[in-house]
Parts: structure tokens; C-alpha cells; sequence
């Protein structure tokens, strides 16, 4: 692995011809990384979350890799778009009102066996049934299971607020309610663990919130994988067929597929890196989604002023939701101003050493998001750009 200096100069020759702000991926980062993944999951097929990749030619390039299997989407209107483009295995991960995508999916024989859609509540098939427009092709239906953890006797709730369907009767009641209604099929159970997968158990500079998190994902994890296997049980007992189990992130994926319930593993950050995933004792990856921020101003010793770069995450508001100046290293925002919407001050030693036009990189908070600020991902091998790739963005597609 090159040290963050050399991989400074490197991506500042393969960018020598282009001008900031841009954006790139790294592709041996991007290679390794999808490689942790796939042995992290021991032998499960590992689902890609393209809400954190967000670039076709990205998810192509997964998914032709040995290991990763189907699309996890995130809108109706994206899932009916990835089928159109190819893509024969999408699951739709959260529930949706798209009532002209439903009337689409039910007209098209092969866009509804390409898509699989969620539902964790009667109301939603009744919407579907509602907004089909004459369209009789049956609907694959996943079941979603809340995986939250509770304590104190359900006074203290830690875990996403998902689904409402928590024990395994609620799910083989629903399962029956979908098995009873006519032009819906339940293939799959879902459940996304957030509060393992997606929190860092190993602070800088904070190991007693560190030790507390681990202590939480432990028990977590253990009373977690007890209720999913009853839940899968139940819900088999209604649907003896069902094809898929999906669980897991980017930070939990040995440990969820160790569970015998679940067949598959959904990640998509752990491809880019976002500094959200630098926090884990369970993996380390390497950085692979870039963007560079030219320097336009400098206001003073031991300052540089780059254009733009305000560019939080979604979530809690709080400073781990900004992007982090890279490189060079040593870089830090002055906490008057932080990542400012046109022009962002940094400050630090090697301040002293950036001109006017040389680059800052910065690391998203978060993976996908990146690519709703830039049209293009500029393509990275070794010191070269070999390929110039649209986002989601670029291909005129905002679904959010």
C-alpha cells in the first residue's frame, strides 16, 4: 500500500490535465477493497448497495467480480431503471408511494422479475394494488425485519427506526396476509443491523464510548441472530421456498454471515471508504473515492482557501457528517467557518506549501453521496486516468 504522500502525487499527475473541483475512484483501492468484502463474507454472495456506489459503470464493474451477486436499490424509480439498463437481480430496500413506478412494474413481465420490491405493512400492498393501472404481473415481495435492539425492558431503543414488525409472529402474519392476496409473492426476508454494521466501535481519542459501543454491538449481535433465525423459521413455515435472507453492512459482514439464517450480505461502502468506515476494529479499508478541491486563496500564513468543498452527509448533524481534507496531510478546518458552500479556509503548516491552483482531496463522510455533487468519476490506475465514468448525476438521474 503507498503511504497518503505518494498516493497524493499520484493522483495529482493522473489529474495533472483536468480541472478541480473533480472526482475520482482509485480502482486498485476499489479492487482491494471489493476483495475484503467478498472473503470478510465467507462464501455468502454479497449484495451491492448502490445507493453507496451510485455509478453504473462502478456497479458493472462489482458485479462482474466473483462473490458479489444482485442490487440492493433505494427508490422504485431507480430499481425499474437498473432492470431496464440490464440488471436482473435488484432489491428494492425500502418501502415505496411510487405509484407510477408500481403500475410500470406490474405491466412488465420482465421488470417485475427483476425487481423484488420491501413491504413491512398491509397498507403498502393495498397502495400497489391501488396503483397497478391494469398491470396483472405478480409482485416479488421482501419482508423487512426491525433489528433494533432493546434494553430495560424496551425503555432504551438502539437501531434505525425500520420496520414495525419486531418478533417472528408479526413476520409469518404478514407473510400470510401477502400469501392470501393475489399478484404478490414473498421471496426474500431482509433485516439491516445499522447500529453494528454502520458504527465505529474504535474512537481516537475516546475508549471508554469505544468499549461501551462494543459492549452494545456484542449483545447486539448475539440476541439479533437468535430472533433473525426464529424469524426466518416463521415466515419458512408460511413461504417454504423463499429464495433469499439478506442481512449486514459494510461492518458487520463476517459476523452476519455467520449466521446460518442468512444467505446473503448487503454492503457498498466498504468499496469507497468513506471516513465514517476509518472507526472499526473489525476491518480496515483503503480510501478509494477522492474529490479535489483547488486552491484559489491564500489569506495568510499557515492558511489556503480551497472553492467549495460544503458538502455534509446526510444524518444527525455533527462535525463526522463533514469531509475531511486528506491530502496533503495536516490540513483542518477553521472552526469559525468549517466546509463552506463556495469557498472553505483551511488551516495548518502545510498550508505554506499549496499555490494558487494546486489541489486539497478530501474523504466524504459518507460513500454515495459524493457522487450527487459531480457528474463523473474520473477513473484511476496507478498515475493514470484510464476511463471517465457518469454518477447517477451525470446521467441525468437525481432519485432522491
Amino acid at each position: 500500500m503507498n503511504s497518503p504522500a505518494a498516493d497524493r502525487a499520484r493522483y495529482d499527475r493522473a489529474t495533472a490535465h483536468l480541472d478541480a473541483p473533480l472526482a475520482l475512484v482509485d480502482l486498485d483501492a476499489f479492487d482491494a477493497n471489493a476483495d475484503d468484502l467478498v472473503r470478510r463474507a465467507g462464501g455468502k454472495p454479497v449484495r451491492v448497495a448502490s445507493k453507496s456506489v451510485r455509478c453504473r459503470v462502478l456497479l458493472e464493474r462489482v458485479l462482474a467480480r466473483p462473490g458479489f451477486a444482485g442490487i440492493m436499490s433505494y427508490t422504485l424509480g431507480e430499481s425499474i431503471w437498473l432492470a431496464r439498463s440490464g440488471f436482473e437481480d435488484v432489491l428494492l430496500a425500502y418501502p415505496s408511494a411510487d405509484r407510477a413506478g408500481f403500475a410500470e412494474l406490474a405491466g412488465d413481465p420482465k421488470l417485475a422479475g427483476a425487481v423484488t420490491v420491501m413491504v413491512d405493512d398491509v397498507a403498502q400492498l393495498e397502495l400497489i394494488d391501488r396503483a397497478r393501472d391494469g398491470g396483472a404481473q405478480e409482485i416479488r415481495i421482501c419482508l423487512e425485519l426491525d433489528t433494533a435492539l432493546h434494553l430495560f425492558g424496551g425503555k432504551v431503543r438502539v437501531g434505525a427506526r425500520r420496520s414495525p414488525l419486531r418478533e417472528p409472529a408479526e413476520l409469518a402474519e404478514l407473510a400470510r396476509a401477502v400469501a392470501s392476496r393475489p399478484g404478490f409473492r414473498v421471496v426474500g426476508l431482509m433485516g439491516y443491523e445499522g447500529h453494528v454494521a454502520g458504527v465505529g466501535d474504535s474512537l481516537a481519542g475516546r475508549p471508554l464510548r469505544s468499549r461501551v459501543i462494543r459492549l452494545m454491538q456484542g449483545a447486539a449481535r448475539k440476541e439479533l441472530a437468535a430472533r433473525r433465525a426464529e424469524a426466518v423459521r416463521a415466515v419458512r413455515a408460511v413461504v417454504p421456498d423463499l429464495e433469499f435472507v439478506n442481512g449486514g453492512g459494510t461492518g458487520s459482514v463476517q459476523q452476519t454471515a455467520a449466521e446460518d439464517a442468512v444467505t446473503e450480505i448487503a454492503a457498498g461502502s466498504g468499496l469507497y471508504v468513506p471516513r465514517l468506515f476509518d472507526n472499526y476494529t473489525s476491518f480496515s479499508g483503503r480510501p478509494a473515492a477522492l474529490f479535489a478541491q483547488p486552491v484559489v486563496r491564500r489569506p495568510g500564513v499557515g492558511v489556503v482557501t480551497v472553492l467549495g468543498g460544503g458538502y455534509p452527509a446526510s444524518g444527525a448533524p455533527g462535525p463526522d457528517r463533514l469531509p475531511v481534507p486528506y491530502l496533503p496531510q495536516g490540513l483542518r478546518y477553521d472552526p469559525q467557518e468549517g466546509a463552506g458552500e463556495v469557498q472553505t479556509p483551511l488551516l495548518g503548516s502545510p498550508a505554506d506549501d499549496l499555490l494558487i491552483g494546486d489541489r486539497v482531496w478530501f474523504r466524504h463522510a459518507k460513500a454515495g453521496e459524493l457522487c450527487e455533487r459531480f457528474d463523473e468519476l474520473h477513473l484511476v490506475e496507478g498515475d493514470r486516468v484510464t476511463a471517465t465514468a457518469p454518477t447517477y448525476r451525470g446521467e441525468g438521474r437525481t432519485f432522491l
